[in-house]
């Protein structure tokens, strides 16, 4: 069905990416086999899909990559702009970080796998729709084949772009944070979709946070901090006997682990609602559901893709109206006041602004000082450099670090935080968290916090709503 895989390996030597004088990614070398995948683990910002996008040959404008990279005896580096572009889809397929960023918005999911199958392997229309109804009904899209991006959840658009990756049936499959927003079942799915993708000789590349994910695959892990590969070797080995103290902390940082915190006696609510029913075309979401947060606590909802976790918050802070049911917020504040830090960062920033004139438009509207978010990018982990690029010029954890700045900075009453820490890597994700649970203790914050990690949410929530499928 998909095209015959050609390549055996693809071995990275010397691998260094600089933008002018920067030097970002140093001296990464591994190689990557046919049985033999490889993962990469580290924190948002060490380099990991600079590696990946230096492979594919898709590295933002001004970033330069030298060493080699090569897929059998061809080096990637070395060969013309034209005959880069031409291995895409063909040779060298990417699943992005960003699923917005993957999809084409105006197309329903049908339409864009379906015309890989057309236009990139020259099938007829018959049997393109064929094997476009199975790519989509493996990953449980089977009935959401008209649906628009903009109709689907976060973890849903995640599985539209697989389907679409696998359906260009590329001999190297680079995977960059294939599971992110996914609950257990389908995380499992999905990992299993790619050792798929392994067996079938593919040669795969994954950049992942999930550990497991990692585990799961097999094959080679590999660890990186600030641009550098600092352990590389068989996954049971570096997972449990770490050598690297970076590699030791990252393994540990698993929110089973964390202590629970101490919160404050909550107080009267922030945001509310009673009775909300809420259906799209047939299918009901949720009937007669009661929700309250209150300040000073943090209110988790776990469920399933798609259940209507999302859905909940949106109608809380008045974004999506409820088809019946009453919801109240506290009187009297401002709507700045209700906040939303969105599952795809990409969509709650302006893509052609630079970071620095979006935080800089921002404060000076509520005119607070510049010096406010100097300290708050610094206990974000994030350094000033970031600030003269673009949305799309920083990594996915990166751009989030931002959201949660940004809208912390308003000193809201009540922050929905819509899978807020999905893109992080399992430290960045508990300094965060630290940040946000001071915010509940000490502001008197009421936090509402959808997750698909059930261990997260056990450690953290004064409260679980569990939402079925």
């Amino acid at each position: 069905m998909n095209a015959p895989v050609r390549f055996q390996s693809l071995t990275v030597s010397g691998l260094g990416i600089s933008s002018g004088d920067t030097t970002i990614v140093r001296d990464v070398a591994f190689t990557l086999a046919q049985g033999r995948p490889v993962s990469l683990l580290g924190a948002s910002g060490s380099g990991k899909s600079l590696v990946a996008h230096a492979i594919m040959g898709s590295l933002p404008a001004g970033l330069v990559a030298r060493g080699a990279i090569k897929l059998d005896d061809e080096d990637l580096l070395a060969t013309s702009l034209e005959r880069t572009r031409a291995r895409w889809g063909r040779t060298i397929a990417i699943l992005p970080q960003e699923p917005w960023l993957a999809l084409d918005p105006t197309m329903r999911i049908a339409g864009q796998v379906g015309e890989v199958h057309r236009y990139l392997h020259g099938r007829g229309s018959a049997e393109a729709q064929t094997s476009m109804r199975a790519d989509l009904t493996e990953v449980g899209l089977g009935n959401r084949t008209q649906a628009y991006p903009h109709e689907l959840s976060g973890g849903m658009c995640q599985r539209a772009a697989i389907a679409v990756t696998h359906a260009a049936g590329a001999c190297l499959v680079i995977a960059d944070e294939p599971t992110k927003g996914l609950d257990a079942a389908l995380r499992d799915s999905v990992v299993e979709r790619l050792r798929q993708e392994v067996d079938q000789g593919r040669l795969l590349l994954t950049i992942t946070h999930d550990i497991e994910v990692a585990a799961a695959l097999g094959g080679m892990i590999g660890v990186m901090l600030d641009g550098a590969l600092v352990e590389f070797g068989p996954a049971a080995e570096v997972l449990e006997r770490p050598r690297h103290d970076y590699a030791r902390t990252l393994i540990a940082a698993d929110p089973a682990r964390w202590t629970a915190p101490a919160l404050p006696p909550a107080g009267e609510a922030v945001a509310s609602a009673r009775g909300l029913a809420k259906r799209f075309g047939e299918r009901i979401l949720f009937d007669g559901l009661d929700i309250a947060v209150r300040r000073g606590e943090i209110v988790a909802i776990v469920g399933p893709s798609g259940c209507g976790k999302t859905t909940i918050g949106n109608i809380l802070l008045g974004l999506v109206q409820a088809d019946l049911g009453a919801v109240q917020r506290a009187p009297g504040v401002a709507p700045i006041g209700f906040q939303k830090l969105y599952q795809d960062p990409p969509a709650a920033f302006a893509p052609h602004q630079t970071l620095r004139q979006g935080l800089g438009d921002l404060l000076k509207l509520h005119g607070l000082p510049w010096s406010q978010a100097e300290a708050s990018m610094g206990r974000f982990g994030l350094g000033q450099e970031l600030l003269d690029r673009r949305p799309n010029e920083v990594s996915g954890g990166e751009l989030q670090r931002f959201a949660i700045l940004r809208a912390l900075l308003l000193d809201p009453v009540f922050l929905f935080a819509d899978e807020a820490t999905s893109r992080l890597d399992p430290v960045s994700q508990k300094q965060v968290f630290a940040i946000l649970v001071e915010a509940v203790r000490e502001r008197g914050l009421g936090l509402l916090m959808v997750t698909h990690e059930v261990a997260l949410a056990e450690k953290l929530a004064s409260r679980i709503l569990r939402l079925p499928n």
